[in-house]
Formats: structure tokens, sequence, C-alpha cells
């Protein structure tokens, strides 16, 4: 029996230094796999260990969950010297719950989810982390788009926020050619996340990637990727669209005007009074708000069904 390297991360909650490892692009499968095979002189896996430690719910660590039983899904019920499996661990513990599902799997189950499935599942942020990443990679830039636009904004939000704000690092690093989806997607990106334009002692910040020659970002991302947390969040989004992309800025606020213009005239005096400037583009919604009408409009739904849905988001609750 011998103790490897992550058995003693698990063992020391380290979940950054676990998902690296394992999603290291030069890694190799079968010696992880073998790692995951491995039992401590407590007959334990790093399963095991894993179950022990993870009271306190991240991302992370709900991530690693994932890979470390597919990497091993036989581990799930596999005792240690003591007869216990890692749910047994987990539940004594006290584990979070998202570990307990996870260990809750059988093997067959685990197996028929796969990486992918399992990810969704229990570790969606890491999922859509994973989803985003392949996309810029590929420039798929419509598909990031799609991504904002159908997802809660805490969602969006944490995503970016992973790994240090890794999804940014990774935009800086593949934005050579212009367009304006490219555009827009960063512009979308640093205002969900202003403090992701940061570097720290660990990572270069976005722009310093960018300017590297190796990937030399194009112009209009290196302004972007310059600007300051501070004047993100204190620039209303539609203020930022207008000075970057004119264009795009009239593409989304136009329709999105139009529809407060609707509403103004079709919504009874009572509504109206509720109304008040709420439908402004400048307030702190109007992003998301206006992207998403145009969102339906564009994907075939009728007018009548989005203005619908924008005047239950706009009304307040009748207090009577």
């Amino acid at each position: 029996m011998a103790t490897n390297e992550h058995h003693e991360w698990l063992k020391n909650c380290d979940w950054p230094a676990v998902d690296h490892a394992i999603l290291d692009a030069d890694r190799n499968l079968d010696l992880l796999r073998r790692k995951y095979e491995e039992r401590c002189e407590h007959g334990r896996l790093p399963h095991h260990w894993l179950a022990a430690k993870a009271q306190t719910h991240t991302h992370v660590l709900a991530n690693v969950g994932v890979q470390s039983i597919w990497l091993n899904e036989e581990a799930l019920i596999t005792r240690d010297n003591k007869g216990e499996t890692p749910i047994d661990i987990a539940s004594r513990s006290g584990a979070c719950a998202e570990i307990i599902g996870l260990l809750s799997l059988t093997p067959e189950e685990a197996r028929f989810l796969g990486w992918k499935g399992m990810d969704r599942l229990y570790a969606p942020v890491g999922y859509w982390r994973s989803e985003m990443q392949g996309w810029i990679e590929s420039r798929s830039w419509a598909d990031c788009h799609k991504f904002f636009n159908e997802h809660d904004d805490e969602l969006v939000r944490e995503v970016l926020k992973y790994l240090n704000s890794e999804l940014l690092r990774w935009l800086a690093c593949d934005s050579q050619v212009y367009s304006d989806s490219l555009v827009f997607l960063a512009l979308r990106m640093i205002h969900r996340h202003p403090l992701s334009l940061l570097g720290s002692e660990d990572y270069h910040s976005p722009i310093e990637l960018a300017e590297q020659p190796q990937f030399n970002a194009c112009h209009k991302i290196q302004q972007i990727l310059s600007l300051d947390p501070t004047h993100i969040t204190s620039t209303p989004f539609p203020a930022l669209l207008l000075h970057s992309l004119p264009a795009k800025y009239h593409e989304i606020y136009d329709t999105y005007n139009t529809v407060c213009q609707f509403l103004r005239r079709t919504v009874s005096p009572h509504d109206k009074a509720e109304l008040g400037e709420q439908s402004q583009v400048d307030h702190p919604e109007g992003e998301h708000l206006a992207i998403r009408i145009l969102y339906d409009l564009n994907h075939n739904m009728s007018l009548g069904y989005a203005i619908g849905g924008q005047i239950l988001s706009f009304l307040k609750p009748d207090s009577s």
C-alpha cells in the first residue's frame, strides 16, 4: 500500500491542486487511474479521504468529486480497513449535500452518466466552465452568448469566477481575430465579474496575457482588458457597449426601448405608476433584460410572448 500525492492533497483539502493535476493537458490518464486505485496505510482510496474532508462545499470540491469517481467508479463500493465505503464516511463526517449525492451513486450509475453527466448534475459550475472553455478555444462566440442568455446571473457569475477567473484569461489567449461578437462577449464577461481583470502573484492578468507575443490579442480586446474594475463597476453596461460597439448598442437597446414604450402605452395607469422609471436602459438589470428580449425575438418567439414575460418582470407584486 502506498500513499500518493492525491491522498495528501485530499487530506489537506487542496482541491485546486487535484483539479489542476487531473485536468492538466499533459496528464497521463492511465497513471491517474492507477493513483485512484491505490490505497494508503489505512486501506483508503483517495475517495475515502475526499469523503472525510468534504464538509464545506466549493465548486472546485464538487468538480474534484466527479473527477475522482470518473477515474475509478468501483471506489464507490470499496471498503477501507474499518469496513467503510466513501458514502459511509461522508455520512458520518457530515459531508456537504453535493458530495453525499455523488457518493450515493452506484458504479453502474456513475458509468452510465459519465464525467459530463455527473458534472452537470453535481458540479454545474465546473461543467459550464469546461463547456465555455471549449467554446472559447474553438472561437464559438455564439455558443458563449447562448450560455449567457439562457442561464441565471448567479450561475453565469460563478462560472466566470471559477478557478480565479480562468475563463477571461482563456479569452485573452484566443482573441487574435477581431469580431463584434468577440468584443461583445468580453464586455459581458467583465461586466458580470469586473475583478476578473486583475492578476495575482500566481496568475498573469488577462491584459498581460493578451499583450504577450505568443497570444497577441486584437487591439480592441487589449483595450477592453486594460479597463479598471472600478470603472466597470461605476459605468452602466449600455454606456460601455455604446463606447465599444455602437451598432450592437442600437441593435439591442432600440428593441428594448421599443418594448418599454409599448408597455407604457398599453398597461393600466396603476401599472404605469408601478413601472415608474424601471424601464430605463441604465437600470442595473437593463443589460440582461434588453439582451434577453432581443434573444427571445430572434428565436422566433412571438412579440406578445416576449413582452408578456417582461411585464411580469417589471411589475411589483400587489401587496393586497
